[in-house]
């Protein structure tokens, strides 16, 4: 496996944490100060939000993702890890280069599995920036880590499917550009298990569709991106909505969230960096006890661990990709569960121990710290807990010695 960058890889990495330096990490108060100074901050997105999108595609650094399509930037999977890191360093980052989820995630099933008519009312406005969307699996009523438990219906009447059920943290959907919903749902219960579900899309204005509550992070309410209950009572849409076909949804959620899972750790790993960034430069202009932060041995200590672990999950999740890019997303499942694991609990780790550097501060919204904190914590639940990669990697690694030990 060679992981070295190529120059093209080498110019946009460049390019990128120039364009990051100069324009997102100066405007990441800016764009909080912005929503704040609205009457609600669901009302509209911050106006530097979208200067920086439209300085960005100019730059060409916009739909760096998709790998293998005509639509990005001609990029492997591999090849996008160091960018997309790049743009995790800052929360409000990936946004900004139309990088971000739920809309990449959506914007791959449109490309994999949309019909022509589904890509040009779709994908075309998100490649654009134009509108944003989100993906509705998760519901609060059932075990969603297990996917055949969904219990939202899709059944098909006349010309129309006939959508019922509910959904919740469907992220995104309270942004005031949210036109479109990836709603996943169990169409036939009669069938083999893994054919019972279907993935349809349902524009958020139509008829029955109702945002019941956004929910809170941690406190942090992601405006105006958010993340939403949804209910869906007695929505109709034409039969043309369906993605794929019927019976497909389980087999497109899998390959949807591959490629999510990863994008995931890659900006976890941008996360960590800039959280040891921000530990070193803290602990070096700090003083307690007669000497600098920085000499102090536990802190040295949580430096080296914090280079270490982020440099065992940069090169596994490399791996990963390398695998997804050459093997295809299915052969790479071992390690698309073993770094959706990793990463984020060295997240956690490193930006633990730069809040506990930071003293009060770190808790704080004065830094970022929090708030990242807050980001990672929650990706050891979404794509699918810990426990559930854990379960898989457990009878991945037992086929391998299914035969008995023979005895002497």
């Amino acid at each position: 496996m060679d992981f070295s960058y190529s120059e093209k890889v080498k110019d946009l990495e460049k390019r990128l944490n120039q364009f990051m330096e100069e324009h997102v990490y100066p405007n990441e108060k800016t764009y909080e100060d912005q929503l704040n100074s609205q009457r609600s901050r669901w009302d509209k997105v911050p106006d530097i939000m979208e200067q920086l999108k439209k300085m960005a595609k100019k730059e060409g650094l916009w739909n760096l993702f998709l790998p293998e399509s005509e639509y990005g930037a001609g990029l492997t999977n591999q090849e996008y890890a160091p960018l997309c890191e790049i743009m995790g360093r800052s929360l409000i980052g990936p946004e900004v280069f139309n990088c971000s989820a739920p809309d990449t995630g959506n914007m791959e099933v449109l490309v994999r599995y949309g019909t022509e008519e589904q890509k040009e009312k779709w994908l075309q406005p998100l490649l654009e920036g134009e509108i944003r969307s989100c993906f509705s699996m998760t519901e609060p009523d059932t075990a969603s880590a297990d996917a055949t438990n969904i219990s939202c219906r899709i059944e098909k009447e006349g010309d129309e499917y006939v959508i019922n059920g509910r959904k919740w943290w469907s992220s995104g959907a309270g942004d005031p550009r949210c036109r479109i919903a990836i709603v996943m749902g169990k169409n036939d219960p009669s069938a083999e298990k893994y054919e019972q579900q279907s993935m349809i899309l349902v524009p958020l204005d139509a008829a029955g569709v109702k945002i019941e509550r956004t929910l809170s992070v941690f406190g942090y309410d992601h405006a105006p991106h958010g993340h939403a209950e949804i209910s869906f009572e007695n929505v109709r849409v034409p039969k043309d909505n369906m993605l794929w076909g019927e019976g497909k949804g389980f087999a497109i959620a899998q390959g949807r969230l591959g490629p999510g899972r990863i994008h995931h750790c890659m900006r976890l790993i941008g996360a960590a960096e800039r959280a040891l960034e921000l530990l070193c430069k803290r602990v070096q202009s700090r003083e307690a006890f007669g000497k600098s932060l920085s000499r102090q041995g536990v802190i040295q200590d949580w430096i080296a661990e914090s280079r270490i672990e982020i440099e065992q999950a940069r090169l596994l999740t490399l791996k990963a990709a390398y695998m997804m890019d050459t093997a295809g997303n299915k052969k790479a499942k071992a390690e698309i569960a073993m770094i959706k694991v990793i990463a984020p609990n060295m997240a956690l780790n490193v930006i633990d121990r730069a809040i506990q550097a930071f003293g009060g501060a770190g808790v704080s919204e004065d830094f970022p710290l929090a708030a990242h904190w807050a980001n990672a914590r929650t990706l050891r639940l979404a794509d699918g807990p810990d426990e559930v990669h854990k379960a898989q990697l457990a009878r991945l690694e037992l086929k391998k010695y299914a035969q008995p030990l023979q005895t002497v």
